[in-house]
């Protein structure tokens, strides 16, 4: 059974995405037939940080909040580069702001942090190398492999993603009409 048949779902995506934070949740969500573009600040093929090479679908800046069911955020080295730019961060608090998923893992906090899109308050997890900078902005470290947290699904690391893949897909039919 495929629960989230033809639902729009982005992840974002530069060079030094973190390959298996990238292709596994992309796979598991194309087994319940979401279809997932991966996106990126332009159309050239990106190198993951393990020496795969992801071609765009579509440029961010071509994203519309309105059209996507959630957002992936993959870690790797990636959130570092996308959390400078304005179309992320601006898709990322819409997304947010929308109650839409959006799932978090690894370095992709970086992201989250950089859009203002965690609350005071709220629990957090990822890498521990970006932990001081999820709980400088009022987030609450929970060492754990993957969780709900209102709109937003965290997972911790690479080895998570199993953890991380049930959580958001749960959410993400919670979410169905």
């Amino acid at each position: 059974m495929m629960r989230l048949q033809n639902k729009l779902i982005a992840t974002l995506i530069a060079e030094g995405v973190e390959d298996l934070e990238y292709y596994v949740p992309l796979m598991r969500l194309q087994e319940e037939g979401a279809k997932v573009l991966s996106a990126s600040l332009d159309l050239k093929p990106v190198k993951g940080k393990n020496g795969l090479v992801i071609t765009p679908d579509a440029k961010i800046e071509a994203l519309q909040s309105s059209e996507l069911f959630a957002l992936i955020l993959p870690g790797g080295f990636a959130p570092d580069k996308l959390r400078r730019y304005a179309v992320v961060k601006n898709l990322v608090k819409e997304m947010n702001d929308a109650h839409k998923i959006i799932g978090i893992i690894c370095h992709g906090g970086s992201t989250a942090i950089s859009a203002g899109i965690i609350k005071q308050g709220q629990r957090v997890t990822g890498s521990t190398g970006i932990k001081d900078d999820l709980v400088n902005v009022g987030g609450v470290w929970a060492d754990e492999p993957a969780f709900r947290e209102g709109n937003q699904v965290w997972g911790r690391v690479v080895a998570d993603i199993p953890d991380f893949n049930r959580e958001l897909v749960k959410a993400l039919i919670a979410g169905l009409p």
